[in-house]
């Protein structure tokens, strides 16, 4: 059997039920028919619309808002990104060794080659040295490249060997 003989049979076989039913139910099926499928429109189509529509309606200020706040961050990191970057000092041995004294250490031996570092340090505050180091790492972009401490015998002491390496962001241009 075709597709076209089968909707053909179906054709008659739905004709032969609409002629056998009475005027009066036929209005009936025709308004429940119609009911139906306006109800089943609404649900598919018209009720998520609607729906949709109000929770946009909602979160389209606060959508706004973020818009801007990152169309305003978007320049400014254009203008960052334009600016040259900043001129870090040298690490030379005085600046290292006047950071280490302002904390109270002093290093046993200081010794630079190039943009690297090595510092050994001998019964220091845990403490000072994290400090010192951090403090570097923000002011000059001086970063630990290589670190081995060793707990000393009053707590909080150590002894620490130390390889820094001064990060002047010319490699990453």
């Amino acid at each position: 059997m075709s597709a076209m003989t089968v909707i053909g049979q179906f054709k008659d076989q739905l004709a032969l039920y609409w002629l056998a039913r009475t005027e009066q139910e036929r209005k009936y099926l025709t308004v429940g028919g119609a009911t139906v499928v306006g109800a089943l429109i609404y649900m598919l189509f018209i009720g998520p619309a609607i729906e949709g529509k109000a929770k946009l309606n909602v979160s389209l200020p606060q959508l706004r808002v973020e818009a801007a706040t990152m169309q305003a961050l978007a320049l400014e990191a254009g203008e960052l990104a334009a600016r040259p970057a900043p001129q870090v000092t040298p690490m030379t041995r005085e600046t290292l060794t006047a950071g280490l004294t302002a904390r109270g250490i002093t290093p046993t031996s200081l010794i630079i080659t190039g943009e690297y570092a090595k510092i050994q340090l001998t019964n220091v505050s845990f403490a000072n040295v994290y400090s010192w180091l951090d403090a570097q790492r923000r002011e000059n972009r001086i970063g630990v490249d290589d670190a081995s401490f060793t707990a000393g015998t009053p707590a909080g002491q150590v002894d620490a060997q130390l390889t820094l390496r001064q990060n002047t962001g010319e490699a990453s241009r």
